[in-house]
C-alpha cells in the first residue's frame, strides 16, 4: 500500500508562535542527485498553470470587506471581523472538506474546503484589508486515511501575523486539531502555492487520474524543487504506472529534501522487497522502527491501539514510554490515567489527570482554543503564568 501526503483540517484555533523541532531518520544511503533523471521527472521549465492564483479575490469577496471593515478598526478587531465572517453560522459558516483542494474564490463559493483553502481565503482576505498574514505549516498526530489502496497522511497548514510589539495571532481551521509542540514554520506563499499543486495531484492520484496527477505534482515540484511531499506523491504515481526507476528516484528525493520523512523511507522499504533487494528494505525497515522507537507519538498511537482492544498492560507500556520521551503533552497524561482507572487504580489516574491540567495550565498558549473571537498572544506574558489573558470578546460583524 502506497502513502502519500496530503493537507485537511477541520475547525479553528488561536496559538501562541511555536518553533521548529524535530528527530532525524539516522539512515546512511548511497543516492546522489542525478540533473538528468530529475530533469525527466519533473518535466518542466515554466509554471503551467500561471493563470491560476489562489489568492485571487473577486469583485464581490472585496466589496463584502469594504463594507465589513471602517477605516477606524485596529488590526485586532479587522482579525476579529474576518473570523466572524469566515466561520459564523450567520454569514459564510465555512465548513470542511478533505476531498477537493480550492481556491479563495472557490473556497468562498462553496463555502467549505480543506486547511489550504480555507487559508487561501483568509490570508487574501486579511491582505486585502491591510493586516500581516503568513502561511505557517505546523506539524499534527499523525493521521492517516485509507482511501482505496491509498493511504493519505494528513499535513497542516494555519495563518500567522503580527499586530504589533511581541504580539501576534494564529488562524485556525479547527480547534480539536491535535498540533504537536514546537513544530510551526512560516512559509512563502510560493511555497503555499506548491502545496496547492501538490493536493491536486493527490486528489488526482486518488481518482485514479496518473496523468493529472503528474502534472499537478510536476508543477509543484517546478515551484519548489525541494519539496519533500511532493517528491514522494509523484514516485507513488510512478510506481503505479510501472516506473521503478522514478518511483525510487522520487522516493530518495522526498528522504534528502526531509530526513524524517518517514513516509518516503517506508515507501523506499516497500519498493526495495517487492523488487527482491532484500538487505536494502531490511536496512530501511530497521531504520524506520529504530526513529519510531524515539517518536513519543508511535508510542502513543500503539498505546491506543491496545486500549481500544482492550489490553491494558500493553496500553500501560506503550504510553509510559511516550511520557518519557515527552513529559509536556497532556493527552500522554490523560491516556495513562485512563489505563489506570480501568485498572481500578483511581488515586494514580488522578494524579495523572492533575498532572495533565497543569501542563495544560502551564502551555495555554499551546492547548487551549479561545472560546472567543479572537485570542492574542503576547509573547511578553508568556513566561509569566500569573498575567492576566487578553479578552476580546466581539459581537457579529456588521455590514455598512
Amino acid at each position: 500500500m502506497i502513502k502519500l501526503v496530503n493537507c485537511k483540517i477541520k475547525g479553528l484555533l488561536f496559538m501562541a508562535g511555536l518553533l521548529s523541532a524535530c528527530s532525524t531518520i539516522n539512515l546512511q544511503t548511497e543516492f546522489e542527485r542525478d540533473a538528468a533523471i530529475e530533469a525527466q521527472i519533473v518535466d518542466r521549465t515554466e509554471d503551467l498553470f500561471s493563470e491560476v492564483d489562489p489568492l485571487f479575490l473577486n469583485d464581490e469577496i472585496m466589496a463584502l470587506l469594504d463594507r465589513l471593515i471602517d477605516d477606524g478598526d485596529s488590526t485586532t478587531v479587522r482579525v476579529a471581523k474576518i473570523q466572524a465572517l469566515l466561520y459564523d453560522e450567520n454569514y459564510l459558516n465555512l465548513r470542511y472538506d478533505d476531498s477537493r483542494t480550492h481556491t479563495a474564490v472557490e473556497a468562498f463559493e462553496t463555502r467549505q474546503g480543506n486547511c489550504l483553502s480555507v487559508m487561501n481565503l483568509y490570508i487574501a482576505m486579511a491582505r486585502y484589508t491591510g493586516i500581516d498574514a503568513q502561511f505557517q505549516t505546523v506539524e499534527v498526530r499523525p493521521e492517516w486515511d485509507k482511501r482505496g489502496s491509498l493511504l493519505v497522511l494528513s499535513r497542516h497548514i494555519n495563518a500567522t501575523g503580527n499586530l504589533g510589539y511581541k504580539r501576534k495571532y494564529v488562524v485556525d481551521f479547527t480547534p480539536e486539531i491535535q498540533l504537536q509542540q514546537l513544530t510551526a514554520r512560516t512559509v512563502s506563499d510560493l511555497y503555499a502555492r506548491a502545496l496547492y499543486f501538490n493536493n491536486l495531484g493527490v486528489e488526482a492520484l486518488v481518482a485514479e487520474d496518473l496523468d493529472t496527477a503528474l502534472t499537478y505534482f510536476k508543477n509543484a515540484l517546478y515551484l519548489e524543487t525541494d519539496l519533500s511531499i511532493a517528491w514522494n506523491n509523484i514516485g507513488a504515481t510512478y510506481n503505479r504506472l510501472g516506473n521503478r526507476e522514478f518511483a525510487e528516484y522520487s522516493y530518495q528525493m522526498a528522504f534528502l529534501t526531509e530526513d524524517n520523512n518517514a513516509t518516503a523511507v517506508n515507501n523506499l522499504a516497500k519498493h526495495y522487497r517487492s523488487t527482491g533487494e532484500l538487505e536494502l528494505a531490511i536496512r530501511y525497515e530497521d531504520a524506520i522502527q529504530r526513529f519510531n522507537d524515539r517518536n513519543p507519538y508511535y508510542h502513543f498511537a500503539r498505546g491506543q491501539l491496545a486500549l481500544e482492544a482492550e489490553n491494558l498492560e500493553a496500553a500501560r507500556t506503550s504510553f509510559q514510554s511516550a511520557l518519557r520521551l515527552k513529559r509536556f503533552e497532556p493527552d500522554f497524561y490523560f491516556a495513562l490515567a485512563d489505563v489506570y482507572s480501568a485498572l481500578g487504580d483511581e488515586l494514580e489516574a488522578e494524579d495523572l489527570r492533575q498532572s495533565a491540567e497543569e501542563v495544560v495550565a502551564g502551555n495555554a498558549a499551546i492547548y487551549q482554543p479561545s472560546s472567543h473571537k479572537l485570542r492574542v498572544i503576547d509573547s511578553s506574558n508568556i513566561l509569566n503564568s500569573a498575567a492576566p489573558e487578553p479578552q476580546y470578546a466581539f459581537g457579529k460583524p456588521q455590514f455598512n
